[in-house]
């Protein structure tokens, strides 16, 4: 069954002058015996006194045992018959297999075939940590029990605070399945549940039934109720069928299929409510994942979501923003291809469905890819050069205008933009120079773009004019280098290290006229600390490179604990200098860039103690003396199950950023975003904790998201939870939802379970109940 690792010392030979010891050996687990026949078996007999007859009868009492390698029957007089393996025991009688136990104060039990029969037994089952008593347990075989009136618990407490009655039980443990029949769940001595037919696992594993039931009440869907039933179709296969009854709506009918093969796997999922009572039609949601490896370095896998309508996440999302605030959904298909060592490729299909809000201004749809080729070679430190090279062939398709004429002014499939493809290609080569305390890493690189664009100058009058086929040949050079510096010293009376890391970041891109080239999926990028050390200040495609002749400075010093290297401070700050005015802009309405320095960005971070951290992080424009971008923030968490935390967010519409005149112009509309958070868990007393979220728009002065709940911890095996959110899911609507919760550790949650929204939406939040580790088959090991 097990073993030691053992060092066992050489004779010494003819040569050998002093023993030498052998290398340790690692000894085996402890294991299951398997594939044993059990006419080989050996039965042990023990006890205080042991007597035996011709008929092979023996009569064991006192501490008596009946032992093999699969079993133990213990009591205090044992009969046991060697030619049958029968087996009677009285008073304080024990048969353990496996690490289940029945107790009982007699046992008539057969060793061989393992079949008997106990009166009023007390059982555990060692598998899943469950215990109970019953009046009757019939042993059918080594894979079937039945138990009849029956009081089992899953809470290994003395005085349980749940337990399940029920006539009859069967537990089939090859299949993993118990049986209750006229099952009623108490709990603190109440009934709460019942169910004429009701299956449960034996162990930790998957198996076919009914899932626990979820109920709540939303402004959206009214009070509703699902109960999931699970398929246990095949190891590598499982399904769930979930029917949702919502008051205000209908009968949902939602399902997921998974499925895992050696070489793929994937899972399908939707929804369908017919005719909603609220909407007055069909509404319906699908996804499909798959993944397949399809051998030599060749890959393939989808992704396809479509949903009915534009509000269908706004009306039945009900665990949060998450969902109710998607604006695109993307669906792509495509292969990957990895077969050779310094080069891979790919060649994939994207397709979006904008969900438009009615309430808001209309939201443009983002182009299409069908497809998009990309290839990339890299080659590192090949004669201490670095080379990469990134190439596309992309063919953008942008879907017409489906809607209303009224809603936005623009005619329902009428054209919004041009279609058309590019070819584009950037090799860089670099030559890193790395050594102790500094480092320079001189680049260039060269991108090539072709265009070949379907302008529609008929149905697009704007674009007339503009070439259909176009060519951008762009050099881009650089050369990056920093340095370390150290020193000791102290903060907050601690022993500390600080650094001191300048970083210089020179860039060179020529002007080329690209106000011709078609805007695909190219935009202005965050200005932040990585992007200030970037190549262009465009994200995407690379529609537009801007030109650029300008040096970036960046600053950081750090304080390092002496002994554990712990970050406790770090103080940061950059600027770019630009040597020449800028000419390449987005649109060709975007103001120009004139000035000579850029924003400051600036970020503090600092670990006050060792349970309270605080940041800041700011983009300054020091000609207008306007703050562009601002994050703040604290976390304070003085113990488990105690945090508090704030937050402060703000980022100014970018067009004010590109056009600060564009807040006088007739029917501008303010995207700047600023917002507060508030996140907390904390115990009021030693069993009722709360928890929260609150989160407020300064710009639209409204409440975006609130959460409040509160968590009592019962005194053995049981939580309940009572959670309510109310979430903005558009301009103008807002949806509040409210969860009930009631934990039975060891049994599962009845009601809707909102622990994975707290794990979302409470950064830092934790479960107050500790998982019960996992029974193994040697937790009763004898």
């Amino acid at each position: 069954m097990g073993g030691v690792s053992t060092a066992q010392a050489q004779q010494p030979g003819p040569d050998v002058g002093m023993p030498s010891l052998q290398e340790l050996r690692i000894a085996p687990n402890l294991q299951v015996h398997e594939n044993i026949d059990d006419n080989e078996i050996t039965s042990f007999l023990i006890g205080d006194t042991m007597e035996s007859d011709e008929d092979g009868l023996v009569k064991l009492s006192g501490n008596a045992e009946v032992r093999r390698i699969d079993s133990v029957v213990k009591g205090d007089y044992i009969d046991y018959q060697r030619s049958t393996g029968q087996v009677r025991v009285r008073g304080n009688g024990l048969v353990m297999r496996d690490a289940s136990i029945v107790t009982g104060p007699e046992i008539n039990y057969n060793i061989n075939s393992e079949t008997g029969e106990v009166n009023d037994p007390n059982f555990w089952l060692g598998a899943s940590g469950g215990a109970g008593k019953a009046v009757k347990a019939d042993i059918l075989s080594r894979n079937h029990m039945r138990l009849e009136t029956v009081t089992y618990s899953g809470c290994p407490c003395p005085d349980p605070s749940w337990f399940i009655k029920s006539s009859r039980v069967d537990l089939l443990f090859d299949e993993n399945e118990g049986t209750a029949r006229n099952g009623v769940l108490y709990f603190k001595g109440v009934p709460i549940l019942y169910s004429p037919f009701l299956t449960f696992p034996i162990r930790k594993e998957r198996k076919s039934g009914l899932l626990v039931p979820t109920y709540g009440t939303s402004t959206s869907g009214g009070l509703e109720f699902s109960l999931p039933y699970y398929f246990n179709i095949a190891p590598n296969y499982d399904a769930t069928i979930t029917p949702r009854y919502m008051a205000k709506r209908g009968m949902q009918l939602g399902g997921e299929f998974r499925y895992l093969g050696s070489r793929y796997s994937g899972q399908l999922a939707g929804t369908y409510l017919d005719n909603d009572q609220e909407a007055d039609r069909n509404r319906w949601y699908y996804s499909w994942q798959h993944g397949h490896n399809l051998g030599g370095g060749l890959s393939a896998s989808f992704d396809i979501r479509r949903v009915s309508d534009d509000d269908y996440f706004r009306d039945f999302s009900s665990l949060g923003l998450n969902e109710a605030t998607n604006t695109y959904l993307p669906s792509s298909a495509g292969l990957n291809w990895s077969g050779y060592k310094y080069f891979n490729a790919s060649l994939y299909a994207y397709t979006y469905q904008t969900l438009q809000d009615r309430s808001a201004n209309y939201l443009a749809p983002q182009y299409d890819k069908l497809p998009e080729l990309y290839v990339r070679g890299a080659r590192y430190n090949w004669g201490g050069f670095d080379v990469q090279s990134e190439n596309y062939a992309t063919r953008f398709r942008m879907p017409f205008y489906k809607g209303d004429i009224d809603r936005y002014n623009v005619y329902k499939d009428q054209r919004i933009a041009p279609n058309g493809s590019r070819f584009s290609s950037y090799t860089t080569v670099a030559y890193p120079v790395v050594r102790a305390g500094w480092y320079v890493t001189p680049k260039v690189g060269l991108h090539l773009s072709q265009y070949s664009t379907d302008w529609y100058a008929n149905q697009l009058p704007q674009f007339s004019g503009r070439p259909q086929t176009q060519s951008r040949v762009l050099p881009i050079m650089s050369v990056d280098s920093g340095m370390t510096f150290e020193r000791e010293t102290r903060l907050f009376g601690n022993d500390s290290i600080q650094t001191l890391e300048p970083r210089l970041y020179y860039l060179r891109v020529p002007y080329r006229d690209q106000s011709q080239i078609p805007v695909f999926d190219t935009y202005y990028a965050d200005f932040n600390f990585a992007q200030a050390f970037d190549e262009n200040i465009f994200s995407g495609g690379w529609d537009r490179i801007a030109d650029a002749d300008q040096l970036t400075l960046g600053l950081t010093t750090r304080w390092l604990d002496a002994e554990s290297g712990f970050e406790r401070l770090s103080l940061s700050a950059a600027q770019r200098i630009y040597f020449r005015d800028q000419l390449v802009t987005l649109n060709p309405s975007d103001r120009k860039r004139t000035n000579t320095k850029s924003d400051y960005l600036v970020g503090v971070n600092a670990a006050l103690t060792d349970t309270l951290d605080v940041r800041f992080d700011a983009q300054y424009n020091p000609d207008s003396n306007d703050r562009n971008r601002m994050t703040a923030g604290f976390r304070w968490e003085p113990k488990r199950l105690a945090m508090l935390a704030a937050s402060y967010r703000y980022q100014r519409d970018p067009a004010q950023v590109a056009v600060p005149e564009v807040r006088e112009l007739p029917g501008y509309l303010d995207n700047s975003k600023e917002q507060v958070s508030f996140t907390g868990q904390w115990p009021i007393t030693s069993k009722v904790y709360a928890l929260g979220r609150y989160d407020y728009s300064l710009q639209e002065k409204r409440n975006t998201q609130s959460i409040f709940g509160l968590e009592y911890k019962g005194d053995c095996c049981w939580v309940g939870r009572v959670v309510m959110q109310r979430y903005a899911v558009s301009r103008e609507d807002v949806n509040t939802a409210l969860f009930f919760q009631l934990e039975l550790s060891g049994l599962g949650s009845l009601g809707t379970d909102p622990m994975r929204l707290l794990s979302e939406r409470i950064a830092g939040y934790r479960t107050i109940t500790p998982p019960i580790p996992e029974k193994t088959t040697f937790e009763r090991y004898e």
